[in-house]
């Protein structure tokens, strides 16, 4: 799906972050972002997400990038284009033993008090001896 080498490392980025949530817990867009050096850039994790391949002789693919484990900064998994899209990863998080609870609008939550991941970096770049990023204070 990248069209440049830039977009292509991007991507890159985001599935090798992701790969790192643990079972059972979430993280949100904006810290994937954060993680990978450009928090400035959470909308384009969320692309990434949406053309992540089901092609299993991909690189990356839907069946080894845990996808279902990144939601939005509010705690809530964000509606897809497909209607059963939010209720799929609600089903598939639930199998990993997450609650997932639906609010007064309908909206599926996930509380990050309990299931939330947000380290100051990437356990291989910390396991690396590499610096967290400069912003890696900020949550969320």
């Amino acid at each position: 799906m990248p069209r440049t080498d830039e977009a292509k490392a991007f991507f890159y980025a985001v599935y090798s972050a992701i790969q790192e949530v643990p079972h059972g817990k979430v993280t949100s867009y904006g810290h994937i972002a954060r993680l990978i050096g450009t928090p400035q850039r959470p909308r384009q994790v969320g692309v990434c997400l949406k053309h992540l391949s089901s092609d299993t002789s991909q690189t990356f693919h839907n069946g080894n990038v845990p996808w279902q484990r990144v939601i939005n900064s509010k705690g809530i998994i964000s509606p897809r284009g497909h209607p059963s899209g939010a209720a799929n990863q609600a089903q598939v998080l639930r199998g990993e033993g997450v609650t997932v609870t639906t609010g007064n609008l309908g909206e599926l939550m996930v509380d990050f008090a309990e299931y939330g991941w947000f380290p100051r970096q990437l356990p291989s770049e910390e396991a690396a001896g590499i610096a967290p990023p400069i912003d890696s204070d900020d949550e969320g």
